[in-house]
């Protein structure tokens, strides 16, 4: 796998019979400040021979240093080749200067570095070759004019006026608007939990993908990708904070799993559409709870998340607020004033000194 900046990533494997296999994370190479990294699922399935199994892996803690860790299988009722196949891989994570290493490129390259030419298109050893070239999926080579890069639009500002914050739950992105969603519809089901007969999540691909999970949640880690846990939390509670994915919290109330097992998730083709377009980049999800004696709420759409740059008039106050309530957790109300009124004067801030902000953060 090519070196990676986020902290989560996958292997990909072909079961060619229905088998059991162990993975085993046998290194983990790393300096100091290298984290840990476990799997983000203690099972993983596929359908044989038509799609390969996605296993995914999680660095959690420190990631400030590089780090690769090594993955290896092991057959349980499977045999090598005959039953699946994999070939033990290195999965790696970049430091976590990499943001600061990109711009520090970026300067260099605007001073006129040259750089190295060939480093894309050199021939078996470029990266073009050596990470382009093939399909994640099956390793099938592409066609040549597909093992390069492809860019919707110029070079610009767009990456930067479409950021998401994310602002209103410690959820992973694609579960935002059904948190909000849920959210809504606490006060109409609160009552009724013990008379729920179905949930219908309707969805799009990325997070049926990605975040679809069915089965035991072995840890924090497991439940904040899980599109049913988030969602079922804040239909009971009316929330979702930090707190609510410890390990504590989900055995104490087991009516989180009962719920996830009512719920039915589909895929809305246009929501799917949608998420891809660069015009609307929508995060879509919707929620319709039904009941057993036959009666249901309404159908609560939410197409974009507060943090999206279409909800920026309703979501920078909200920001704003959660920015001011986090300064006051490590600063004197007098720094987190000045530090807050500094961010909000545009100007003032572009004519600080960058050492002089940064002492601002120092107790």
């Amino acid at each position: 796998n090519p070196l990676l900046h986020s902290n989560i990533t996958a292997v990909f494997m072909t079961f060619i019979k229905r088998s059991a296999l162990t993975f085993t994370l046998l290194s983990l190479f790393g300096f100091a400040h290298a984290g840990v990294v476990e799997f983000n699922a203690t099972t993983f399935s596929t359908n044989e021979i038509t799609t390969p199994a996605t296993i995914t892996l999680k660095r959690i803690g420190d990631s400030t240093a590089a780090a690769s860790v090594l993955v290896s299988v092991t057959g349980g009722t499977a045999v090598a080749t005959s039953d699946y196949t994999f070939t033990p891989a290195t999965v790696s994570w970049a430091a976590g200067d990499a943001t600061s290493r990109a711009v520090r490129l970026a300067d260099m390259s605007m001073r006129g570095e040259m750089g190295i030419p060939g480093v894309l298109t050199a021939p078996q050893w470029g990266f073009y070759d050596v990470s382009v070239s093939h399909t994640n999926a099956d390793l099938k080579l592409k066609e040549k004019k597909d093992r390069e890069f492809k860019f919707q639009r110029d070079y610009g500002s767009y990456v930067m006026e479409n950021i998401l914050f994310k602002i209103s739950f410690p959820a992973e992105f694609h579960s935002q608007t059904a948190c909000e969603a849920a959210v809504r519809l606490h006060p109409e089901v609160k009552d009724r939990l013990d008379e729920i007969e179905k949930i219908v999540i309707t969805t799009h691909e990325s997070a049926i993908r990605i975040i679809s999970k069915e089965g035991t949640l072995a840890n924090p880690a497991d439940r904040d990708h899980c599109l049913q846990y988030m969602t079922a939390v804040p239909l009971i509670f009316g929330n979702l904070v930090a707190e609510h994915y410890e390990n504590d919290f989900h055995a104490a109330n087991p009516l989180i799993d009962e719920l996830r097992s009512k719920m039915e998730i589909r895929e809305d083709k246009r929501y799917s559409k949608e998420y891809h377009d660069p015009d609307k980049r929508s995060i879509a999800n919707a929620i319709q709870v039904f009941f057993k004696d036959g009666s249901s709420t309404d159908k609560v759409e939410i197409e974009y998340p507060i943090g999206h740059r279409r909800r920026r008039d309703e979501g920078i106050p909200v920001l704003e607020a959660k920015f001011q309530s986090n300064l006051a957790t490590r600063f004197p109300k007098g720094r987190s004033e000045a530090i807050f009124s500094l961010c909000k004067d545009a100007d003032a801030l572009h004519n600080t000194p960058v050492n002089e902000f940064m002492d601002m953060f120092v107790i």
